[in-house]
């Protein structure tokens, strides 16, 4: 389970970057927000005046988000099974939820099947080879000399621009296009490093489990790692995936 507080501390802020550009291709009046996290597109789309429903798999999240956005209707949910009507929503906006998903293809017929005809979806995912504000946290156990497995990562076949296009089709979008989107994310070196290792997701949960003087190592070559970019920021990338919902 992860801690949402601090996740909402740290690979939310890291995350909220994309979020206008995915509600420019994903704004209507009946928006579902997929993987909601702690709230951060739906409190965008509430403030542009859409109607939004969220889910997350997390209960904490869930319960965070609710909590702070109280004319949202938020549910605990996950992909491939949503508890919706056919045809339910006007926009679907899924930010760094699909690539979590076990199964891709399953996931987006779900969310094609509770989007209605002419509706648009619009979903992100990182660049696995150009996201050093997490990549630093990996390279840090490793430099440490740590035992590390990472855990597997279903959506590194579907990751590429043309692959995931062409799930879309099959799964009976029109129109689907992919944007490459960068930035530099900028933060205290030593805030990023606590948020990070408290939230205690998949990925490095383990460092808070070390012994005390394994976590210093580990630090201190996160702080080495990271040092280049205290200035400017951890340069990140971003695709942006979007289509509409065919007539079928």
């Amino acid at each position: 389970m992860i801690n949402a507080e601090a996740y909402d501390r740290g690979f939310a802020q890291l995350s909220s970057h994309t979020v206008g550009p995915l509600l420019e291709r994903a704004h209507a009046a009946r928006l579902l927000d997929v993987g909601c996290g702690t709230g951060v597109v739906t409190a965008a789309a509430l403030a542009l005046g859409a109607e939004v429903t969220a889910v997350d798999a997390d209960p904490d999240m869930v319960e965070l988000a609710a909590r702070r956005h109280p004319y949202a209707t938020i549910r605990q949910a996950a992909l491939p099974d949503l508890p919706f009507e056919d045809g339910e929503f006007d926009a679907v906006a899924g930010n760094f939820v699909i690539n979590h998903v076990p199964d891709t293809a399953a996931a987006l017929s779900e969310l094609h099947r509770v989007l209605r005809p002419g509706g648009q979806i619009a979903l992100t995912w990182w660049k696995a080879d150009e996201m050093t504000a997490t990549n630093v946290f990996t390279e840090a156990i490793e430099a440490a000399g740590v035992p590390y497995e990472p855990p597997p990562r279903p959506f590194t076949a579907n990751d590429t621009p043309a692959r995931f296009t062409a799930l879309l089709t099959t799964a009976g979008f029109e129109e689907p296009a992919v944007e490459t989107l960068r930035w530099r994310h900028q933060v205290d070196l030593r805030s990023w490093w606590t948020d990070i290792v408290q939230a205690a997701g998949p990925r490095f949960a383990m460092i808070s489990g070390q012994p005390p003087e394994v976590v210093e190592r580990i630090e201190a070559h996160y702080t080495s790692l990271a040092s280049p970019y205290a200035h400017e920021g951890f340069p990140v990338c971003a695709y942006l995936a979007h289509a509409t919902r065919g007539p079928g």
